[in-house]
């Protein structure tokens, strides 16, 4: 390549504006450019200094981007304008998201090239998901269905899976979670997809050398599939909370909405005897056939997931038995930022920010960034 000079361009940085000028070097056979510079401090293509970028995607992930670009003003005195924010913190996103693909393939050639390690953790080890809806533009769910009176989607899920150890427990007996082993990994995407995405989590957290496995997961049939799939060797337990609401959601279609389930059945609930509950139920059938086929659902949830409730057992051995830990997730890594009122998404900007926000909050940010270091 020959030189082609010097060339100017004003950079952002976290103490302001300041020049910079670079070599250019441009290929003579196909005229193709290089700014061997750029590439090294990481500013190729940008205006922005790595970190102003770095600021930008946090703010952008935290906030509302017209609010993160004021944050920016009033805290550091440096003016970007909010489809700034959101362009940075896209990108970034993308980034992060490239950056754990590129880790699990890592993961799969490390799994395929080494043998399986003897168990030595004596830790639970604890592997949750569940999902919940994202507000889309409209152009993204033309011909999707929903829950829209005219049976249109406004949203799709976001598949958010979370990885964390039990340390023991508290003075009343109860397990305890360690407060910093949590990571998170999220999209909207496929089941499919998602059970690869959460398996490598678990095995870039220590899965092979965990000596006991406990899944929680609300029972529907696409986390069946990816426990027997990726988890099949795990204790699979469907969370508490969730079987209790499909309980009530029972006695409510049998007795009215203020009704509560019956003391007997709670028992066989909690003693894991989900038999003896359906047989009980089954005898409060109605005979007219709307209010019966509205009772299929719920006794149906019982009677596919029996084997997943068996709490009194789960109890005995101190294990967790609600998916609280994923459902807070929800909330905190999507909830917070991506379903706040007159949000509208796309599926690219959504799981951009999902992979952003992941990162942050599972304490990878920093890794990330060192990855980027020339």
């Amino acid at each position: 390549m020959r030189s082609g000079g010097r060339r100017r361009k004003g950079l952002l940085t976290t103490l302001g504006r300041v020049p910079w000028a670079r070599a250019l070097y441009i290929c003579e056979a196909c005229s193709y450019r290089r700014f061997p510079d750029d590439e090294h401090w990481d500013i190729l293509q940008t205006t922005y200094s790595p970190g102003v970028r770095r600021l930008m995607a946090r703010a952008g992930s935290q906030a509302q981007f017209e609010q993160a670009a004021e944050d920016w003003h009033c805290y550091a005195g440096l003016s970007v304008e909010a489809r700034e924010v959101e362009r940075v913190a896209e990108e970034v996103g993308q980034q992060v998201e490239q950056w754990r693909a590129a880790e699990q393939e890592r993961i799969w050639r490390a799994i395929r090239n080494t043998p399986v390690p003897v168990a030595a953790s004596p830790a639970k080890f604890y592997s949750s998901f569940d999902g919940t809806g994202v507000p889309l533009r409209k152009s993204e769910l033309v011909g999707r269905r929903g829950k829209q009176q005219d049976g249109s989607a406004r949203t799709r899920e976001a598949k958010l899976g979370c990885v964390f150890t039990q340390v023991g427990l508290d003075r009343k007996g109860r397990p305890q979670r360690d407060p910093d082993s949590t990571t998170y990994v999220g999209a909207i995407e496929s089941s499919t997809l998602f059970g690869w995405r959460i398996y490598a989590e678990a095995l870039r957290r220590g899965l092979e050398q965990a000596s006991t496995l406990i899944v929680l997961t609300d029972g529907a049939r696409y986390n069946h599939t990816i426990v027997e799939t990726h988890f099949p060797q795990a204790v699979h337990i469907v969370d508490w909370f969730h079987a209790d609401e499909h309980l009530t959601t029972l006695a409510q279609i049998l007795w009215g909405p203020e009704a509560k389930a019956p003391k007997a059945w709670r028992d066989c609930l909690e003693a894991g005897d989900i038999r003896h509950l359906l047989r009980q139920a089954g005898k409060r059938l109605p005979a007219c056939p709307p209010t019966r086929k509205s009772l299929l659902k719920p006794l149906g949830y019982f009677e596919n997931n029996a084997p997943q409730m068996r709490y009194a057992e789960y109890r005995k051995k101190k294990f967790f038995v609600g998916s609280g830990v994923v459902e807070a997730g929800c909330r905190t890594v999507i909830g917070e930022r991506l379903k706040q009122s007159g949000m509208r998404w796309s599926v690219r900007g959504a799981n951009a920010i999902i992979a952003l926000r992941s990162c942050r909050l599972s304490g990878r940010f920093e890794d990330f960034w060192a990855s980027r270091t020339p």
